[in-house]
């Protein structure tokens, strides 16, 4: 069966996928918020393509904008403060799990991981469901080692270049916060999309927090869905 979507790990460890089934289509109108918000990125950043899609033709300027992205990025970009909002944004609407990479690697190499973190996880907090489950989707790639040296901040002082932590209170927070979220909220994809980054160990949390492991597992052995049912089997115990 085919993967998720993510199958290399942010740290560079290919991740086991044989066996996982795929995480499945989302509605179109999502491309269309995504089509915002690439639209704000392009205009933030001065990118070489059309500042919007022509009528009809939304995916093949989305695919210009990805390339016009990717070639800004070997040739060096000071991002402003209004480019970290709106990279980030991107990255949380963007629908596609592996493509969303394009917007979270540039912050995190200009901004830093702990800021590009703390961001994620207050869309995990605040967010609409949409931007719930966004913000789980790009979390994945949220801990990239920092491989654009020519991606800079245009006021240094804002970034926080050091390597990510996997102790750090961020990370502690975002994994609290996540297995909470995959408990109490219902809505069917941010479930999808937070349980592939959500750990099922209970020596990831604080004692407190073990009985709701329990729950997380139980609710997803029980889902109606099908790809919830599917891949916590994959998790337990890993």
């Amino acid at each position: 069966m085919a993967g998720d979507g993510n199958e290399t790990a942010a740290g560079g460890t290919t991740l086991p996928v044989q066996g996982f089934m795929a995480l499945p289509e989302r509605p179109e109108d999502r491309r269309e918020a995504f089509s915002r918000c690439l639209a704000d990125v392009v205009r933030v950043l001065g990118l070489d393509v059309a500042p919007e899609p022509e009528p009809g033709d939304r995916r093949t300027w989305e695919h210009l904008a990805r390339a016009a992205l990717r070639d800004a990025c070997r040739r060096g970009l000071n991002l402003s403060e209004e480019s970290f909002d709106a990279l980030v944004k991107a990255a949380v609407h963007d629908p596609d799990p592996s493509f969303n990479r394009q917007f979270v690697e540039p912050t995190l190499n200009a901004f830093g991981h702990k800021r590009v973190q703390s961001a994620l996880l207050g869309y995990l907090r605040t967010g609409t469901d949409r931007e719930r489950a966004g913000a789980a989707r790009a979390w994945y790639w949220s801990a990239l080692p920092l491989r654009m040296p020519l991606v800079r901040a245009e006021n240094p002082g804002v970034a926080d270049p050091a390597e990510p932590d996997d102790g750090s209170a961020v990370v502690i927070e975002w994994r609290e916060a996540a297995l909470r979220e995959f408990v109490n909220n219902e809505h069917l994809d941010v479930r999808r999309c937070i349980l592939p980054g959500l750990s099922l160990r209970k020596s990831a949390y604080p004692p407190e927090l073990h009985a709701l492991v329990d729950t997380a597992v139980a609710t997803a052995r029980s889902h109606p869905d099908e790809y919830i049912r599917h891949r916590v089997e994959h998790q337990v115990g890993d």
